[in-house]
């Protein structure tokens, strides 16, 4: 039994054998029975039967036991991996259990708490930070509450306290993610200012082009006698003159980016309004734009925002639509998860594949007299109110822009 592989069964042979020659040899000198020979041969077949049984489950323990090992490994490499991002995190991690006591931690959960972990005893929320213990507790008895801000004592740190339940056999602990709100902050600074030094480096590159004929107009304004060369010489400063208006008043856009003032909004009766105004601004018969709008929908947008936005998506439409009944389509719809959806679509020549990647870049546009701003400062007022602006390629041709609301409906 104690053996593995076939030798079991040469163990068994060896016994029945020794068995017959047993049983022959005390036919021969002690009389036995020769009809004994059917239990002799009964006896035998047990041996192999219990060999074999032997066999298959030696081979279903070593199976088992390379399996073990084999996972053994994997989860050692989990662990180990494991720990290496969680002591490798910015955000400070701790694992407590139901008592509260600190069962894991990482380096900048340290930093953070301002905690000795090496001293003796059991390190506790309640030790370590009384207020984590407190959240904790009330996180115990309400487990959907939101993270919540708190001001660290010991190294006056704000941290955003978030705690994910932790269930699996009988440890019915919690996952505390401390994330530092000074480091939260300083790389959304950072990230602000590259952006904000993109922006301008591009905005400086726009405005070098009108400034130069500005400047290169008026000297020859000053050098030209002629009347008719004095007008057109005046024409181009004014022309370019409101083409640095236009950047500006576009840049000042980018400014309202941060003051939503949300309110619910009936998109049917907002499309309607808008469509009117528009057609009225472009000089377009209002048969140009075609409404399709659940009336009971209703999305959570900014008021002013949200007219911005039409504006700027429905003015490229109404610029490079066929003007026909119909030629630019407002039509709403839900998602497969149950958000409102606009769509603004218009029956022209469309997008090419080529600059689809570029149309949200600022001061990107194949437009001369435009700025490049319009679906940059579209696609931002967007994000501001928990919106998602993209481009949707058509088969059928013409330019087709989605607006997928976050709220509402």
């Amino acid at each position: 039994i104690i053996s593995r592989g076939r030798i079991t069964l040469f163990f068994a042979a060896l016994a029945s054998i020794g068995m017959l020659l047993g049983h022959s040899y005390a036919v021969l000198t002690q009389e036995a029975e020769v009809t004994q020979y059917f239990q002799v041969g009964l006896l035998s077949i047990a041996y192999f039967a219990v060999a074999w049984l032997a066999h298959t489950l030696a081979k279903y323990a070593v199976a088992s036991e390379k399996l073990a090992t084999l996972r053994g490994a994997e989860l050692a490499g989990m662990a180990e991996v494991n720990r290496l991002v969680i002591q490798g995190l910015p955000d400070g991690v701790l694992v407590v259990d139901e008592r509260g006591a600190i069962r894991q931690h990482n380096p900048s959960a340290d930093r953070l708490l301002g905690y000795d972990f090496k001293r003796p005893g059991e390190a506790t929320l309640e030790k370590c930070a009384p207020m984590l213990a407190e959240l904790f507790k009330d996180w115990r008895r309400d487990q959907g509450r939101p993270p919540e801000g708190v001001r660290l004592p010991a190294t006056n740190r704000l941290v955003r306290a978030r705690f994910l339940p932790v269930r699996q056999d009988n440890f019915g602990g919690a996952l505390l993610v401390l994330e530092d709100m000074q480091r939260v902050q300083a790389q959304a600074q950072q990230i602000k200012l590259a952006a904000l030094g993109r922006l301008t480096a591009n905005i400086a590159h726009e405005i070098r082009n009108p400034l130069s004929a500005i400047s290169y107009a008026v000297e020859l304004f000053r050098e030209e006698q002629d009347e008719t060369a004095r007008k057109q010489l005046a024409g181009i400063i004014l022309e370019n003159t409101g083409r640095l208006n236009n950047i500006v008043q576009d840049v000042m856009q980018l400014n309202r980016r941060d003051r939503v003032q949300a309110e619910t909004l009936r998109l049917g009766e907002e499309l309607r309004k808008f469509a009117n105004d528009i057609c009225q601004a472009e000089h377009a018969a209002p048969e140009t734009i075609l409404i399709k709008a659940e009336p009971d929908q209703e999305i959570n947008f900014d008021q002013g925002h949200f007219n911005q936005v039409l504006w700027n998506l429905c003015g490229n439409a109404m610029r490079y639509c066929s003007k026909q009944p119909g030629s630019v389509e407002l039509r709403s719809l839900r998602s497969a998860d149950g958000k409102v959806m606009l769509e603004v679509a218009d029956d022209g020549a469309g997008v090419a594949p080529d600059v689809e990647q570029q149309l949200f870049e600022p001061f990107f546009t194949t437009d001369p007299g435009g700025t490049g701003l319009g679906l940059y400062i579209a696609r931002e007022l967007c994000e501001a109110n928990g919106a998602l602006l993209e481009y949707v390629r058509r088969g059928q041709g013409g330019a087709c822009f989605r607006i997928v609301f976050g709220g509402g409906g």
